[in-house]
Order: C-alpha cells, then sequence, then structure tokens
C-alpha cells in the first residue's frame, strides 16, 4: 500500500486496537503519535512498542480539557497527515434513572471536545492541503442494547462532525470515514464476549467476534492512497451484526 502522509496521530492510543493498529502502521513506514490518559495508559504503549522507540511518538492529551489539547498540538508542531479516533468514555445508563450532572459531563467531553479537537486537526490539515480523519465509532450508533442510549447518542453526533468535514472540506484535499466495528475480541469487547459468548455470537452472521489486527489492518488501508475515493461516509464491520433483525 502507498500513503501520501506520514505523520499519524492516534487519539486514544493506550488501547490494544490504537497499539496494533500503530504496530502495523511501523512496518508500512508511517510515523504514529499515540495520545495516553494517565501514567498508566504510557506504560502501557511503551511496554507494547518497546521494539519501536524511535519510530513512534506518545503524548499526554486528558481529553475534555483544552490545556491538554493545546499542549499536544504545540508538541506536534502542526505536522499532521492522518488522524485516527478511537477515544470514547463508557456512560451506560438507563434514560429514565441516569444522573443529570453526568450526561452533560459526558457529552462535553465525547461529543463538544471531540468537535474542538477535530476542528484544530482540520485547520491543520488545511494548511499541508491535504489529510484523513477515521472515527472509530460502533455498531451501537445503528443497534445498541439496553443502557447504551448515551453511549449510542454520542457516537452518533461525532459521526455526524466527521461525516460534515469530509463533505465540507473534502475539495480541499482532506478526507474522512466513519469505521463501525462490531465485536471485537479486545478490551472491553472481549471481557464483554466472555461473559455473554452464546448471546453475542448468535446476533453475529459470522458467528464470531472480530479480532484487532483485522480491524487494525482495515483502518490502515482506508488509510492509504487506495482508498482515496471513500469520503463522509460510515462503513459497518461488524460480521453481519447489524445487516438484519
Amino acid at each position: 500500500m502507498k500513503f501520501s502522509g506520514n505523520r499519524a496521530l492516534i487519539v486514544g492510543g493506550s488501547c490494544d486496537l490504537a497499539i496494533t493498529l500503530a504496530q502495523c502502521m511501523i512496518k508500512a513506514g508511517l510515523f504514529p503519535i499515540l495520545t495516553y490518559r494517565s501514567e498508566k495508559g504510557l506504560k502501557y504503549i511503551l511496554k507494547s512498542l518497546k521494539t519501536s522507540k524511535r519510530e513512534y511518538n506518545a503524548l499526554s492529551l486528558e481529553f475534555g480539557n483544552r490545556d491538554s489539547m493545546n499542549s499536544l498540538f504545540r508538541q506536534t508542531d502542526d505536522n499532521i497527515d492522518y488522524m485516527i479516533d478511537f477515544v470514547h468514555g463508557n456512560f451506560e445508563s438507563l434514560i429514565a434513572s441516569a444522573d443529570v450532572d453526568r450526561i452533560y459531563s459526558y457529552f462535553a467531553e465525547n461529543v463538544s471536545f471531540r468537535a474542538e479537537l477535530v476542528k484544530k486537526v482540520a485547520r491543520i490539515m488545511m494548511k499541508n492541503k491535504r489529510g484523513r480523519l477515521i472515527y472509530i465509532s460502533s455498531s451501537a450508533a445503528a443497534r445498541s442494547n439496553h443502557g447504551q442510549g448515551f453511549y449510542a447518542a454520542a457516537k452518533l453526533a461525532s459521526e455526524a462532525i466527521y461525516k460534515n468535514l469530509g463533505l465540507e472540506l473534502g475539495g480541499h484535499g482532506i478526507t474522512t470515514i466513519t469505521l463501525r466495528p462490531g465485536y471485537i475480541d479486545s478490551g472491553r469487547g472481549r471481557r464483554f464476549i466472555g461473559t455473554h459468548t452464546h448471546e453475542v455470537l448468535n446476533k453475529v452472521p459470522m458467528k464470531r467476534a472480530l479480532t484487532k489486527k483485522e480491524v487494525a489492518e482495515t483502518i490502515l488501508f482506508y488509510l492509504s492512497d487506495s482508498a482515496a475515493g471513500f469520503n463522509a461516509t460510515e462503513i459497518s464491520m461488524d460480521g453481519g451484526l447489524t445487516a438484519g433483525k
């Protein structure tokens, strides 16, 4: 695969899927910049990528904190060709019983702050006259479980931000994709599948979860020049989960 850019900002870079993507990027000759929220996240990145010390960077980003975001961009020197956005807070609650303050803070962090982050990255890309942004959403945006109403709503709102950015800036060489993965054998997904195996896999026509390598390699393809024609669109990668009832 060929790539027009080199430097990729991976927001939420301490999750298993982001680290797998970073490993794929390094093999492809790209330079990933992974963000982390805590020292625990940084340690996990360093441990996972210990054989590639000079082939990536790790920077702090406290999602929801403007000072942290401004510090991040000062360290990137306005040099970002790609952004892959994995961040999303987990807020599961029945609508009628949810804490009101938690609702407000959740959407402020996962929608409003994300919109500001995307705006800043888009302006950097406009200076460079090229860019590609991929938002990692969820099949829950199309088919949510009980208690996922706020999570799904924030995902859909974030999808709209990315979609419209691709509509507005596609003519300037800046394009966007939303990827909606289904159940993944990684992180929270692995734990959920472990306790609901029969229930989960019966919903998926493929009868199995996705692997993190499958998803990471798919993201890498959508960053490549071969996928340049994809823009302002949502792509489901869920083994057929949302295709039927």
